[in-house]
């Protein structure tokens, strides 16, 4: 039997069982296979059968959980990284040569945004970017030598949301890789493939791991791509450590009712502070008010678990904001399943210039939450009174 929805396969696709005959996929912790003959040896090197060789290149767990992703995302190949900047570079360090130019929304993670800006310049690698807004001037960024046009959405730390079917027409139109950042909506809340996105990237440390425990990363998407990924990658080292692979596989199974938890608390979460006086604007994707709520109800199933608030009074009210939380925690992580309080000017986003920082939409009293699964009138009640 073939399983249709996306909760049974979370669950049920998993390894053949051993002859010992455990119903939970146990762990492989080897960093090397053997083989039956220098037959099978040789084969296996020129990559004429699946064995695995060595857990750098694959393992089972790293397998098991690369499948589920793959399944859930509608992709055809993928590879699971030691976590998801590993997967962010990794993925285009193995696609673009010395010359190549991409094509980046302003609003990136931080890391991401130096990629771009300080470290692929080096290898003659440029980056121009458009404002989330202004999708119509993404055209004319196109240049002879682009080959990606980069985007999350919704976006860290601001929660814009960008047209993903826009972006995969103009995409097709001009011969270029699309790659989508999904991280903050997770599989199961939208598919970018479906969108006419050709490469998928999560960091699923986040919501595929839930709970704060381990790093991760994964790159889903065409077979053609993900080979050259592959290739890059088996000879780089970045890839997942097997017991983080488990812990995340594991961890998939429960992704759709924990992240149904988190979408419902964040909208209260959400309702609440657009009535609070110390809030001068909230952005949650399912929220009326939210700029493009007509897109994220188009192409996300819910909302997702992170609403972004600007307090009144800017760097400081924030940081004293902070200061005032006693239930959730502060931390840079997101999608656990404690609320999590961030103020991205001063951290997550801190190496940005402020000039940067306001083309990415992340003024100084941004609060970023990350909403998680405790009763959303503790969570509130928190923020209430560090709101003051």
């Amino acid at each position: 039997m073939t399983p249709k929805y996306f909760e049974t396969n979370a669950i049920r696709q998993q390894l053949d069982r051993t002859d010992y005959g455990e119903h939970s996929t146990p762990l492989f912790l080897t960093s090397s296979f053997v083989f039956e003959d220098a037959e099978h040896m040789r084969a296996s090197f020129a990559e004429e059968n699946d064995q695995n060789i060595y857990s750098r290149f694959s393992n089972p767990n790293t397998s098991e959980f690369i499948d589920k992703v793959v399944t859930m995302e509608g992709a055809e190949a993928g590879f699971a990284f030691a976590s998801g900047m590993a997967a962010v570079f990794s993925t285009f360090a193995a696609l673009l040569n010395s010359g190549d130019h991409i094509v980046s929304c302003q609003s990136v993670f931080g890391s991401t945004h130096s990629l771009f800006t300080k470290f692929f310049p080096k290898w003659n690698i440029e980056t121009s970017y458009f404002k989330v807004d202004q999708l119509d001037r993404l055209e004319s960024l196109i240049q002879p030598n682009t080959k990606v046009i980069y985007a999350e959405s919704p976006t860290n730390p601001a929660v814009d949301i960008l047209d993903l079917e826009a972006l995969g027409k103009i995409a097709k139109k001009h011969n270029l890789i699309l790659i989508i950042d999904n991280c903050f909506a997770s599989p199961y809340l939208q598919n970018p493939i479906k969108f006419g996105a050709d490469l998928v990237i999560h960091s699923a440390t986040k919501l595929m791991d839930g709970q704060g425990r381990v790093l991760g990363g994964i790159t889903v998407g065409s077979a053609e791509l993900m080979h050259q990924i592959y290739l890059f990658s088996r000879n780089t080292g970045p890839a997942l450590s097997p017991f983080n692979a488990w812990v995340l596989s594991k961890s998939l199974e429960t992704l759709g009712v924990r992240v149904d938890r988190h979408c419902k608390n964040a909208l209260k979460v959400a309702k609440f502070l657009e009535k609070h006086p110390n809030v001068s604007v909230v952005k949650y994707p399912f929220l009326k008010s939210h700029p493009q709520y007509k897109i994220a109800k188009k192409q996300m199933r819910k909302g997702g678990n992170v609403v972004s608030f600007e307090i009144v009074g800017g760097i400081k009210a924030g940081q004293t904001f902070l200061n005032k939380i006693k239930l959730c925690s502060l931390s840079a992580n997101l999608g656990d399943s404690r609320t999590i309080v961030t103020h991205p000017s001063s951290t997550t986003h801190s190496k940005l210039s402020e000039e940067d920082r306001l083309e990415a939409s992340i003024t100084n009293g941004l609060i970023r939450v990350s909403v998680g699964l405790e009763h959303h009138k503790d969570i509130i009640s928190d923020l209430n009174q560090a709101l003051g």
